[in-house]
């Protein structure tokens, strides 16, 4: 197949290039750009002018977390932002390795019954999906989390000697199979107490293999800036490629955040870590991140039985935070589906309760616990200012899902508009150059994951592309196949399962 792309203005080049030009494609591959007026082809869209980007890279994504890389492989919430590489195994929760095949770790996301496993090494699942026709390209890391709590098999705990020299084992393997580095969920309880020695030497690993790290930070709020600064100092320590995950301004520790901002803008240029956000003032949050400290534990049964004792209930009601009851909204409760869409104020009226500390308790033993909520808690002004950053990248942290999946979802914004808002706020704000965007979303995430041959529109280079004009996107291609266009998403599923080479 040929595809013939006229008169676009080409964003994303490594070298300067005139106004208006034409690209040809032959198959996955991009094989020349300039005027080609008599040149013909399979497939032919007329750019009339738009800009030419490479297909937008979402860094960060949670698809494989709630397994609709599986329940909805087209993917059409990214195609439709002009995304068509997606990144999973985020915040030390992945899909493999799987040591005794459980989806244990992915279990606070959604319910797993929803497919069968039948793989327990990275390569073997990396197979499985590309069995399956894609319609986006995906990579995965390495959940720290998924192989530690495997590992141990009971409550949190340093690992031993041995111990530590299995896991080492397996994230070798598990990188030379193909994964594209290692995350740690070190804001989860059960790697909360992950030791400082652990993280260097798994994060040495993930180097020597030509990985890159990511982490979901101790503390977002109180004790950002230690958390942060214990990422530099890790980061500088191994010199590893590094982006903390989702680090976002929450309401309240405006502060803190500044301050960890001006750090890491200070840092010198070859120090190699980013950081990933989203333009939205909507934070997504497991329903057990409203219980009190103490009352959060690594294992869910444990939890759940806690809030069936009338003492320890009675006792988390007076410690249960203070939320804004209308900001507050069941985005997904398997098993519960009718809860969907209603805010904490709504609740409070069909329960009958007096208060919202008992509406937020009785939310959670309705719902076992097994529930996503959106929370408004975002200082939106401080978005712009960090998007500024060089420091940033932008990502979703949000999976695609298909209307008619078995559990209901109520899809926030950054899940259908993260790229196309960004673009927006790029080009009425000026917060950016148009081209330092597009860097932003396309040759820098393809640099720091690793990718080979994406990110930038160049001859031979994969012909992953997105045309906009404004904050619209206008067509998309994923490995020369066109995945998007006059507003349809099409039905041909162009994309790959990537391997790190």
């Amino acid at each position: 197949m040929t595809l013939l792309i006229r008169n676009v203005n080409i964003l994303g080049s490594d070298q300067k290039l005139p106004e208006k030009l034409d690209v040809f494609v032959s198959g996955d591959r991009i094989t020349a750009l300039g005027r080609f007026p008599g040149k013909k082809a399979d497939e032919v869209i007329e750019g009339q002018g738009c800009y030419l980007a490479p297909g937008f890279i979402d860094i960060q994504t949670a698809s494989d977390h709630y397994l609709s890389i599986f329940t909805n492989p087209a993917q059409e919430d990214f195609i439709k932002q002009g995304v068509t590489t997606i990144a999973g195994g985020f915040c030390g929760a992945s899909l493999a390795p799987l040591i005794y095949g459980s989806l244990e770790s992915v279990e606070e996301w959604t319910t797993t019954k929803q497919i069968n496993v039948d793989w327990h090494s990275v390569g073997e699942f990396l197979t499985v999906l590309t069995k399956r026709r894609l319609g986006v390209n995906f990579l995965t890391l390495v959940g720290h989390a998924t192989v530690r709590q495997a590992i141990i098999s009971g409550p949190p705990r340093n690992l031993t000697k041995n111990e530590l020299a299995i896991f080492e084992e397996i994230l070798k393997k598990s990188l030379k199979e193909g994964a594209f580095g290692l995350s740690t969920g070190l804001g989860y309880v059960a790697s909360r107490e992950t030791p400082y020695q652990e993280l260097k030497a798994l994060g040495s690993i993930t180097r020597d293999a030509g990985g890159f790290y990511a982490t979901h930070l101790r503390d977002e709020t109180d004790d950002l800036q230690a958390s942060v600064e214990e990422t530099i100092k890790l980061t500088t320590e191994i010199k590893s490629r590094t982006m903390i995950s989702h680090l976002l301004p929450v309401e309240g520790y405006e502060r803190n955040y500044e301050a960890a901002l001006r750090v890491m803008n200070d840092l010198p240029e070859e120090v190699d870590l980013h950081f990933s956000l989203y333009p939205s003032s909507v934070r997504i949050l497991k329903l057990y991140a409203f219980l009190p400290k103490w009352a959060q534990k690594d294992d869910f049964e444990v939890m759940r039985l806690s809030l069936r004792d009338e003492w320890l209930r009675s006792k988390m009601v007076k410690d249960l935070p203070k939320v804004d009851p209308k900001n507050f909204v069941v985005a997904q409760a398997p098993g519960n589906d009718s809860l969907v869409g209603y805010s904490l104020a709504d609740l409070k009226k069909v329960y009958s309760l007096k208060t919202c500390e008992e509406t937020l308790m009785k939310l959670m033993l309705t719902t076992n616990l097994y529930a996503t909520v959106f929370y408004k808690s975002i200082a939106h002004n401080l978005i712009r200012q960090a998007l500024q950053s060089s420091r940033s990248l932008v990502a979703s942290n949000a999976a695609s899902f298909r209307g008619n999946t078995r559990v209901k979802v109520l899809k926030p914004e950054r899940a259908t508009a993260t790229f196309t808002k960004f673009l927006k706020l790029v080009q009425e704000e000026k917060i950016l150059t148009l081209e330092a965007a597009i860097q932003k979303i396309t040759a820098e995430p393809a640099r720091k994951i690793g990718l080979i041959k994406r990110g930038v529109i160049k001859d031979g280079y994969f012909a992953d592309l997105t045309g906009f004009k404004g904050d619209q996107i206008l067509f998309v291609v994923v490995n020369g196949r066109v995945a998007f266009r006059d507003g349809n998403v099409t039905e041909v599923l162009g994309g790959q399962v990537l391997r790190k080479s």
